[in-house]
């Protein structure tokens, strides 16, 4: 069943489709891979799920994996956000958390340990030293906050980004500590529902599949 329009306004959250590192686990920021063709599937069952939700904004990150779920899940006019680029991983970028790991030799944890802990290497992020967890919740709240003016108007928002970054957003909405980030999985393609309750921002639905 498609998920069901509420009387109150919501904030929905769309991570894009499956790539190839996100199949074999690699970080995955501002390097640019196309959906894998089992992505490509996972954005058309997201946007049958979506199809009953009338959508007074849709925004997507600049990169091509989620704009091409947005334009697979039947929101091809999607407005690019800057915000909303995954977080910028810099010599992160490309290793997987098993790799780095071993370098730290404990288990690395992003939310964590953050990105900056490695030098900044040309073959990883190019060169780039990467963002701290500081930088990818500011550019959430400014998301939050546009999206909270047609919310407040009465419509609901769709958003289609990336797995780290959304985690950060669904803290910015709620207004507590970024890292607890780091507690949120969510699964490719996977729908995420934000809203109000009692007057409060809350989390109404999390990593919905996208095949409901």
């Amino acid at each position: 069943m498609p998920i069901q329009p509420t009387s109150d306004p919501q904030l929905v959250l769309l991570r894009h489709g499956e790539t190839a590192w996100s199949a074999s686990g690699q970080h995955t920021g501002r390097t640019d891979i196309p959906l894998t063709a089992a992505g490509e599937d996972q954005a058309r069952q997201a946007g049958q799920a979506l199809r009953e939700l009338d959508f007074a904004a849709v925004y997507t990150s600049p990169l091509t994996r989620a704009r091409h779920t947005a334009e697979l899940a039947g929101f091809a006019d999607a407005v690019v956000d800057d915000n909303l680029a995954e977080w910028d991983y810099g010599p992160v970028d490309g290793r997987t958390a098993n790799d780095l790991s071993a370098v730290l030799g404990r288990e690395f944890l992003i939310f964590d340990d953050g990105v900056r802990w490695l030098p900044p290497d040309p073959s990883h992020g190019d060169g780039r030293p990467g963002e701290l967890l500081e930088d990818v919740y500011a550019r959430a709240l400014h998301v939050v906050a546009r999206a909270e003016e047609t919310l407040q108007d009465g419509g609901d928002v769709l958003v289609v980004a990336h797995g780290h970054l959304l985690r950060v957003l669904a803290t910015a909405w709620l207004g507590v500590d970024a890292r607890l980030g780091g507690r949120l999985e969510l699964g490719t393609a996977a729908i995420s529902l934000l809203g109000y309750g009692h007057a409060l921002r809350t989390i109404e639905g999390w990593n919905l599949p996208p095949s409901l």
